[in-house]
């Protein structure tokens, strides 16, 4: 119907059509529902090279030139682009993508070569993994078969000692027993091995039998194979799985269960670490620190109570809990480990050299002293070549003509030495003790010995001034005897030097004696490290700024070293000795100026050379931080009332009262002492520090903050600078004029240190009545008052059967659901014990005071 309503109609375009020639045809195509068509195709005659050549072949050769006639002979390329009938770019071109092909074909065999050898490297690994899988089943077979033997041998050993038991027992049955003796142990397991193993093989006969007559009717498959195969696909119902193999990860994880179940399912222990804590710390921290979940350190606490986050902090004790309990161990640390190594390693024996002795001169005031420091300078040949001392920084360093080298340090009124001794800083090898041949052993001397035995250095007695007329050495080296310092010539081993600051007299004798000293001392100290020392003294110069008198102790400190001196440091710039020369570095007993700290370290004072400045500021700044909060801390004074309240504390370490004794004479001093003394017991005793005759000065002050004692002045009275040195430093004085009024003080001071005697009252008895349970406060006893009186918070015994059973204190007293103070004879009352349940009715409640009598010296 198309084609008749069409035949009308035209349109610009001809319908597509094949040309009837020679070479056309038609061809037949069928389709379904038995329709068919003809379709008309047209065979065109493919180019071949050969017809091309031939064609060109046919031209006339005319168009050639002869090379005979005067024309220009073609090239081998155009003579191959001739013969071929294309021209020379075609020829070119065509051997390029010949080229081209040829170099593909190269690269697609050597790939193919590569692709050859990691298939053949990947069967030779599989086939080394099948061998190893075969070896480990051979080893497992192999041990199966040994244990098989082993249990095998087991049960022949067992059967073989039945046998032998058996005639014994026959024998046994014999005597006396029959055939109605019992078996043995032996026999009843030889019975239940033999029967069970038949019962185990007939099981397993008939579980083989089961599993054969269900895979005979199924086509020799086993009958739970279907069960195994899993879920039913179309791939599967198709027939097209059927090259499927497991995957790697399903492989991996059969293994795994494999090693576990081998392993008999045991977990790996968790490796526990060591947990560095600080005073406090994040959750997130903890959990790093740890190597665990942060999630399951908040759960642990959300499980304890508390509801944390991450990023919140706990202290270093909840730390610790939360370790311990994860199984770690704790390492605590705190704000105070930034100092430690400060000090750094000990010296090897190995590296210590020989040092020059350090050297203190003490004395009364007016005894030539400051003289005798001056003669000595004198010795230096050093300062002799140079043209004499130009500057005195309070310690400085003299060479003697045998070479060796003695430092000196100036210490004008014991302040610096004392110091250092409160501080534990005690630098001084050797103290000189000067002494005035005409006064003879003066206060001040008896203080300087004591200074000295304090700091547990050896003394050597420089009796000055005998060039005097009314000199008496003899009478000084006697005086000393009653301070228990005994010189050589009166069989002692203290050095005594007779010496005349004017005169220059006998200045070698004592530099001899210094030198001797410090060889008995063996002085060393090891050059090599990093420095450490004593600040000596310290001042704001107003050019230079802050300027430290250091001695060092150890190493050597140089120009440009990092220093911490107490809470301050700086950078070493510019290194002075006591002539105001510039210095390079300083050794070991050398005194020297530094320049560069950020502040003015405090005398005694220690210093530190650190490695960095990083590691200098935090020090520092751990320091200035604990002397800001010791200060606003209240100053703790060394009064009686503070020691009494140690000792009801407990915290006093003995019982002892130190004292520092000022009086106005020596007998005075003399008797005081004694009669402390005599006041003293087994339990207390008076220990007086130090006892002098004079004023008060900064250097009992000083020795009395150190000892944490009081001062105890008989009739005289403190100078200004010790008053305001005794208010800052918390330290009492007590003042007295009347001896008794002093011992009495001292008397009931020591009294209060004795221990309290406990002296117990009965008051009175309570039966109980009843007992009744009460939620939230336990067992409570009806009682009834008996005898005397019952009070609240006194001492009870319960009686049962007129035997005590516990003793404890009375928690709680009702009357009518009201607490009362006490219940008096007769009366009715509810009683409860601390920390105590177990009363029943019909015990006896006993109540009793115990009351504190205090002790007093006789």
């Amino acid at each position: 119907m198309s084609d008749t309503k069409d035949k009308g109609k035209t349109t610009g375009r001809k319908p597509l059509s094949a040309p009837r020639g020679s070479g056309s045809g038609t061809v037949k195509q069928t389709f379904s529902h038995g329709r068919s068509k003809q379709v008309v195709v047209q065979t065109k005659k493919k180019r071949t090279i050969g017809a091309q050549t031939k064609s060109t072949a046919s031209k006339p050769a005319a168009k050639k030139p002869a090379a005979g006639a005067g024309g220009k002979a073609p090239s081998k390329l155009e003579a191959a682009a001739a013969k071929l009938g294309i021209t020379v770019e075609e020829l070119v071109q065509r051997q390029k993508v010949l080229l081209q092909r040829k170099k593909a074909e190269d690269a697609r065999k050597a790939e193919q070569e590569k692709q050859q050898a990691r298939t053949k490297a990947l069967e030779e690994k599989q086939a080394a993994n099948k061998q190893k899988e075969k070896e480990r089943e051979e080893a497992e077979a192999r041990r199966k078969a040994e244990e098989a033997e082993r249990k095998k041998a087991e049960a022949e050993a067992k059967k073989k000692a039945a046998e032998e038991s058996k005639p014994a027992r026959n024998d046994r049955g014999g005597k006396g027993q029959g055939r109605n003796a019992p078996p043995s142990q032996a026999d009843i397991e030889a019975a239940a091995s033999s029967s069970g193993g038949r019962r185990k093989g007939g099981r397993n006969e008939r579980d083989d039998r089961d599993r054969r007559d269900q895979g005979g009717g199924r086509g020799g498959r086993g009958g739970d194979s279907k069960r195994r195969r899993g879920k039913l696909t179309i791939a599967s119902a198709l027939g097209d799985d059927g090259d499927r193999q497991r995957s790697l990860a399903s492989v991996k994880r059969a293994r795994e269960r494999e090693r576990e179940r081998r392993m008999g399912g045991e977990q790996k222990e968790k490796a526990s670490v060591e947990v560095t804590l600080p005073e406090t710390i994040t959750l997130q921290d903890l959990a790093g620190r740890m190597k665990e979940r942060v999630g399951d350190v908040v759960k642990f606490m959300m499980q304890q109570g508390e509801m944390l986050r991450s990023n919140d902090i706990i202290d270093a004790d909840t730390a610790e809990l939360i370790a311990e309990e994860f199984g770690h161990t704790v390492k605590r640390v705190s704000e105070a480990d930034v100092e430690i190594g400060l000090d750094g390693q000990e010296d090897d024996p190995k590296d210590l050299e020989g040092r020059a002795p350090i050297v203190t001169i003490m004395g009364h005031v007016d005894h030539g002293k400051t003289s005798l420091l001056d003669a000595l300078r004198s010795t230096d040949v050093v300062s002799g070549e140079a043209g004499g001392i130009t500057q005195h920084i309070g310690a400085y360093q003299v060479q003697l003509k045998s070479g060796d080298k003695i430092s000196f340090l100036d210490t004008p009124g014991h302040a610096a030495f004392s110091a250092m001794r409160a501080r534990g800083a005690n630098v001084t090898d050797i103290v000189i003790l000067v002494v005035a041949a005409n006064d003879s052993v003066m206060p001040q001397t008896i203080e300087a010995i004591s200074h000295a035995k304090a700091a547990e250095v050896p003394i050597i007695v420089a009796v000055n001034k005998i060039d005097l007329q009314d000199a008496d050495p003899n009478r000084v080296l006697t005086d000393l005897l009653q301070h228990d310092i005994q010189v050589e010539a009166m069989g002692g081993e203290v050095q005594a030097i007779e010496v005349s600051a004017l005169k220059k007299k006998g200045l070698d004798e004592l530099t001899e004696a210094i030198t001797l000293q410090a060889e008995l001392l063996e002085l060393k100290a090891n050059p090599k490290r990093v420095a450490d020392g004593i600040v000596v003294e310290s001042q704001l110069d107003k050019g230079r700024g802050p300027v430290a008198t250091v001695l060092v102790k150890r190493g050597t400190l140089k120009r440009g070293d990092i220093v911490v001196a107490g809470a301050q440091w700086g950078k070493v710039r510019a290194l002075v000795n006591e002539r105001g020369q510039q210095m390079k570095e300083a050794g070991p007993s050398m005194p020297a100026e530094i320049l560069g700290l950020d502040g003015t370290p405090e005398p005694g004072d220690a210093f530190n050379v650190v490695d960095s400045e990083a590691r200098a500021r935090e020090i520092t700044e751990y320091r200035q931080r604990m002397k800001r909060q010791k200060q606003g801390v209240a100053t703790q004074r060394a009064s009686l009332e503070q020691f009494m309240t140690s000792l009801k504390d407990g915290s006093a370490d003995t019982k002892a009262l130190p004292i520092v004794l000022k009086g106005e004479v020596h007998g005075s001093g003399e008797a005081i002492t004694q009669s402390l003394e005599k006041l003293s017991t087994e339990e207390v005793r008076a220990n007086v520090v130090y006892g002098a005759a004079g004023g008060i000065s900064e250097s009992d002050i000083l020795l009395a903050q150190s000892s944490g004692a009081p001062v105890f002045a008989f009739n005289v009275r403190a100078n200004k600078q010790a008053r305001d040195l005794a208010e800052k430093e918390g330290v009492e004085i007590r003042y007295y004029s009347i001896i008794y009024e002093l011992i009495d003080d001292v008397k009931a001071s020591l009294s209060g240190m004795l221990e309290p005697e406990k002296k117990e009252t009965f008051i009175g008895y309570a039966d109980i009545l009843e007992v009744f349970n009460i939620t939230k406060v336990g067992k409570v006893a009806g009682c009834k008052v008996t005898e005397g009186v019952v009070k609240r918070g006194c001492g009870v015994r319960l009686l049962r059967d007129d035997v005590v059973i516990h003793e404890g204190m009375l928690k709680t007293l009702k009357r009518f659901k009201d607490e009362v103070p006490e219940v008096t004879n007769g009366m009715e009352c509810g009683m409860a014990f601390e920390k105590y349940e177990d009363i029943r009715e019909g015990d006896r409640i006993e109540c009793f005071e115990i009351e504190m009598i205090a002790r007093s010296l006789d």
